[in-house]
């Protein structure tokens, strides 16, 4: 049996699917299947290496060699990565590492500071 989502309004746990939309049968709230795709997407939690969970403007030390693609360039281990920006997709940190400027890493090369 899948589970289905409780109702947003009420909290009830007997909602029911009908269509494009899941509707509550004690509240009579109706609300789109899409939408809560959407807000599961959104709880999505990104972590380091360490488990830590990261969040916007945190610091971040990488953990490994990482070569920059395109080029000689090499990021060293403990390299400070300031001011992050978590963003979606395989590289959820945006940033800009002096020297070499602005990258995309993936959490688990890197550890909060």
């Amino acid at each position: 049996m899948s589970q289905l989502p409780a109702c947003p309004k009420c909290q009830s746990e007997y909602t029911y699917e009908d269509g494009d939309n899941y509707i509550c049968p004690e509240c009579a709230h109706e609300w789109p299947k899409v939408a809560a795709a959407e807000s599961a997407d959104e709880a999505r939690v990104i972590k380091d290496a360490n488990g830590n969970v990261l969040t916007d403007d945190d610091t971040v030390t990488v953990i490994k060699d990482l070569k920059v693609k395109g080029s000689s360039l090499v990021v060293k281990v403990g390299t400070k990565v300031k001011n992050i920006r978590l963003v979606d997709g395989d590289h959820d940190i945006d940033c800009r590492i002096d020297g070499i400027g602005a990258m995309k890493l993936k959490s688990e090369f890197v550890k909060k500071a």
